[in-house]
């Protein structure tokens, strides 16, 4: 018996998997277009041998997809994503949601909200 998808109503395909890996215990699937990204932080070290805190440091803007989605429905067809997982990507400073699984810090966003993807 075939699924039906239930928002969009059309049949599930073999094709709407999701990729996931990370190194926590818990796995993370995010739906449609979403990806999730663990942040890269450069750890920076100041003249005179001085670390600066995690508190004063500007939140990164660069990180590496563990999980994403299958991709979005539009008109009843799967968009393929074009993301996948192990890309760096820069993001905006403030964009996606930010989650904590098993004290690692994860953050959700669409597709979209991506601005480029480094090699």
């Amino acid at each position: 018996m075939q699924q039906i998808h239930p928002l969009a109503g059309t049949p599930i395909q073999k094709a709407d998997t999701m990729v996931t890996a990370t190194k926590t215990k818990t796995k993370i699937f995010p739906l449609a277009d979403r990806v999730a990204i663990r942040q890269l932080e450069n750890t920076e070290e100041m003249r005179g041998g001085l670390y600066v805190p995690d508190t004063a440091k500007e939140k990164p803007i660069q990180g590496e997809i563990i999980a994403a989605g299958p991709g979005r429905l539009e008109k009843g067809a799967r968009v393929p994503m074009e993301l996948k997982v192990g890309d760096r990507v820069v993001y905006g400073k403030y964009t996606g949601s930010q989650v904590e699984l098993d004290d690692e810090e994860i953050i959700l966003i669409k597709e979209s909200d991506v601005l480029a993807k480094l090699s």
